[in-house]
């Protein structure tokens, strides 16, 4: 058994993404290619956004959104902590000062009122300049953005939505990667929406932003003059293999895997209802896509031998994560390393995520839960 199945879907998509790579090979255009800005065009209509521009990797595309808004020292960004390290560690490597807010137990997400109270204790401290809050979509569903705009309103904050996670959820019809000022996405292989290799993209209605980062993407080029450096950039394009990969997955995804992997979710709601675990809460109007199902164990349960038990059966599990980002080593000693995050290290001890992807069966999921509820017994 796979945790996220890749090996299945390329069965089903083979002949499809066969094609679109042998087109690339054909053609030799390996960097820039056509593919490139069909993918872009067909995302930023999904999402609803003016502009999509696709880079090297779902880091990148945080630390190009960054560099947009000129953030560095003396800035302070509000992160949640609970989420991947890149989040916070892209601010950081922009000499930025990363400021770790607790999420809420049941979504996982930003918790709205405790991003005020941090942004507050910012302003009296008067050390920083609050500049921006970076929201993660975090295991596919949306933050709270009713809030959390109302929220950069007051204080006169940059909105970056990390939707590395996200692609695809949507709150009341309006999609991931259209709420922030700036929205990045990653194609890692196994997120919703994943290529054969890294990927990332950058989401934005705002033309004078998309332009300055189509030229930070390539070493800071002047419009179409690549010898014509403008500005310090760097070198982060998406492959035109990669995106010739991702054109047949993204139609698959918006056909059928979107509504398919929300059938998976509700048949491991329902076959974990009477467990005793914490089951994951997708707010009404929200709708996920599922990047991760994760439950939250029994307090006192042995989360290490919950995982070894289902090892035996065939079943692999990870943990989203394992250890809260303030209490990362590398903010140690840091201003960052002060953040009062009880639900989060609440959390660290308790997640365990199961195999969730589109092609699971119910039979599958059935399966899970019943080797699931006997390891936790």
């Amino acid at each position: 058994m796979q945790f996220r199945d890749l090996q299945k879907q390329y069965d089903v998509l083979k002949d499809q993404i066969d094609a679109q790579i042998n087109d690339v090979v054909t053609s030799a255009k390996f960097i820039s290619g056509p593919q490139v800005k069909e993918l872009e065009a067909q995302l930023a209509e999904y999402v609803g956004v003016k502009h999509c521009i696709t880079c090297a990797n779902g880091t990148d595309a945080l630390t190009l959104a960054l560099m947009a808004w000129d953030i560095g020292e003396g800035d302070a960004v509000f992160v949640p902590d609970f989420t991947f390290f890149s989040s916070g560690e892209c601010p950081a490597y922009e000499g930025a000062s990363p400021i770790f807010v607790d999420v809420d137990e049941r979504t996982f997400n930003l918790d709205p009122d405790k991003l005020e109270e941090a942004i507050a204790r910012v302003v009296d401290e008067g050390v920083l300049t609050p500049r921006v809050v970076v929201a993660v979509d975090l295991f596919g569903q949306p933050a709270d953005y009713g809030r959390i705009m109302d929220i950069c309103k007051k204080y006169d904050l940059l909105l970056l939505e990390d939707g590395a996670q996200g692609f695809g959820g949507s709150i009341n019809g309006k999609m991931a990667c259209s709420f922030g000022d700036i929205a990045t996405t990653s194609f890692f292989p196994a997120k919703p929406l994943g290529c054969y290799g890294d990927g990332g993209a950058i989401f934005t209605n705002d033309d004078d932003i998309a332009a300055f980062i189509r030229s930070i993407c390539v070493h800071g080029k002047s419009g179409n003059d690549k010898y014509n450096n403008i500005r310090i950039g760097m070198n982060s394009r998406l492959d035109t293999i990669q995106a010739a990969v991702l054109i047949p997955k993204f139609k698959a995804f918006a056909d059928y895997e979107l509504d398919d992997v929300n059938k998976a979710a509700k048949w491991y709601n329902e076959a974990l209802k009477d467990s005793g675990l914490l089951l994951p809460v997708v707010p009404e109007g929200f709708i996920s896509s599922w990047a991760q199902y994760t439950v939250q164990l029994p307090e006192g349960a042995d989360r290490n031998a919950v995982q070894a038990s289902l090892k035996e059966q065939g079943i692999p599990s990870m943990v989203y994560y394992a250890k809260p980002m303030h209490q990362q080593g590398a903010f140690e000693g840091t201003r960052s390393a002060s953040a009062d995050c009880k639900v989060t290290e609440k959390l660290c001890t308790r997640v365990l995520s199961l195999p969730m992807h589109p092609y699971l069966t119910e039979e599958t999921v059935d399966r899970i839960a019943e080797e699931l509820i006997k390891a936790i017994k």
